[in-house]
């Protein structure tokens, strides 16, 4: 009975390191060599490729024969198609950020692309509760809310501009926004933040989240009142941006870190 309790023990032990090495090949940015992937899983070369030679064998990946790269094959693949198939982005984002607005003590929201503009459907408040007529399905303006600008730099290219000349032709005011100076910006560093020009007394700070095709896919947004210090701004627009990266990267997409600087998550 020992014998087969320490057999079954062994087994399991078998499929976590399995695991393991197929997650050390699939963090790669692409084809990987045998040192690259038993270092990444923490193995020796011999004991890396006796698994990697199981996961070949299994259909979960292959070998090109002529540089001996390993790559995901089409069984992980499919895996992890059927894994995101089943993700439901906004029960997720609401675990996220709720536990953002509660670590934050800030009031979150979420927002949408409609076709209104960028709606509100998701509403997290903060503590203490903020007194503010934006509730869930209201519509943030494009241009002047911190919402309504990361739909602007990373939304539709082309819908994203005619929108804003549409406003500009009906606000002649807006055009001193400097919009290649606000896309710099956001873009470096993946979020914006607005104090008391869209609701005074109220200062709010955006971020993006992307989907696996790097599309932008929502906005996540903190908002407080004057009751809260601007010392603390900049930690809670690090936890919203860890929130959104940790967000994009469950739902299979990729956090630009390209565009920003050393000090993001």
């Amino acid at each position: 009975m020992a014998d087969q309790v320490e057999s079954k023990r062994r087994g399991i032990q078998s499929v976590v390191i399995g695991m393991r090495v197929l997650s050390a090949l699939g963090a790669q940015p692409g084809p990987a060599s045998l040192s690259t992937i038993s270092q990444a899983a923490q193995l020796s070369a011999s004991q890396a490729h006796r698994y990697l030679s199981s996961l070949i064998a299994s259909g979960m990946v292959k070998q090109a024969a002529r540089s001996g790269l390993y790559d995901l094959d089409a069984g992980a693949i499919r895996i992890g198609l059927a894994a995101l198939s089943r993700l439901d982005i906004f029960a997720a984002a609401d675990a996220t950020f709720s536990a953002l607005a509660h670590e934050t003590r800030r009031t979150c929201l979420v927002a949408v692309w409609g076709e209104a503009g960028a709606t509100v459907v998701r509403w997290f408040p903060g503590s203490p509760p903020l007194l503010t007529s934006i509730s869930i399905g209201s519509v943030l303006p494009l241009l002047q809310s911190s919402t309504g600008r990361i739909f602007y730099v990373f939304g539709n290219r082309e819908e994203m501009d005619a929108k804003a000349a549409t406003l500009i032709s009906l606000d002649p005011t807006l055009s001193a926004l400097d919009r290649d100076e606000l896309t710099t910006q956001i873009r470096t560093d993946l979020s914006t933040s607005v104090y008391g020009s869209l609701i005074p007394g109220l200062h709010a700070t955006a971020a993006p989240v992307f989907d696996l095709q790097g599309r932008l896919c929502l906005v996540a947004t903190t908002i407080a009142s004057i009751g809260f210090s601007r010392h603390e701004d900049a930690i809670a627009a690090a936890a919203l941006r860890a929130a959104c990266r940790s967000l994009t990267e469950t739902m299979g997409g990729t956090w630009p870190q390209a565009m920003g600087r050393a000090r993001l998550e």
